[in-house]
Parts: structure tokens; C-alpha cells; sequence
């Protein structure tokens, strides 16, 4: 099966103060089910307020990231068998969150 990235930056939420309540759980809900259904693999939401660095070959660490990084807002990792089905689940998570979500396939590894 292939895993899947289902992500948003977090200028792409753009929701009232008095929605979110609602918003997260509905989140949560969508959450459950691909829990539920046996499909989740991890999912949280980058901590803005944490600066990010950048640790070099030579172990090294910076206060900067790779030029043009944006990686930011909320992710989930699905494992499924199709893409149809990872479409699908985005889907509901874009419904959930209200905001048009990013699908990627990350490449197989029998390592993991």
C-alpha cells in the first residue's frame, strides 16, 4: 500500500473565530474514521510558533531554512491501497477543515 499526504499550509484556513469550534471537530471526526477504518499513520499541525532550523551534513545547526520552505499548517499520512481512496479522504478532510487540502504519494520503501 502507499502512504499519502494530505496537507494545507496554514494561510489556506481561513475561518471565522466563532467556526472553529466547529471546525475541529469535525477535523477530529474525519480523524476517527480513517482511525477507525485502519488507514491513519500520523497527523498534527506544524507549531508556528517554534522557529524551524537547519541541521547540515556536518551537524551543524542554523536559524534558517531551504530557500522557498513553506512547510507549515496541518498534515496527515493515510495508507491505502488506491489513490482514488486518498482523493476521497482528502475530500472529506477539505470538508472538514474548510480548505482545499494537497495530495502527495510519498515513493514505496520497504524499509518502513
Amino acid at each position: 500500500m502507499t502512504k499519502y499526504l494530505i496537507s494545507f499550509p496554514s494561510e489556506a484556513m481561513v475561518v471565522a473565530d466563532e467556526e472553529l469550534p466547529e471546525v475541529s471537530v469535525d477535523a477530529h471526526a474525519v480523524i476517527e474514521e480513517a482511525k477507525a477504518a485502519g488507514v491513519y499513520v500520523f497527523g498534527g499541525g506544524i507549531d508556528e510558533q517554534v522557529d524551524p532550523v537547519l541541521v547540515s551534513g556536518d551537524g551543524s545547526v542554523s536559524e534558517r531554512t531551504y530557500p522557498g520552505s513553506r512547510i507549515k499548517g496541518g498534515f496527515t499520512v493515510l495508507e491505502l491501497p488506491i489513490r482514488e481512496d486518498a482523493v476521497e479522504w482528502a475530500r472529506k478532510i477539505a470538508v472538514a477543515c474548510r480548505c482545499p487540502q494537497e495530495l502527495r504519494a510519498f515513493m514505496y520503501d520497504p524499509a518502513s
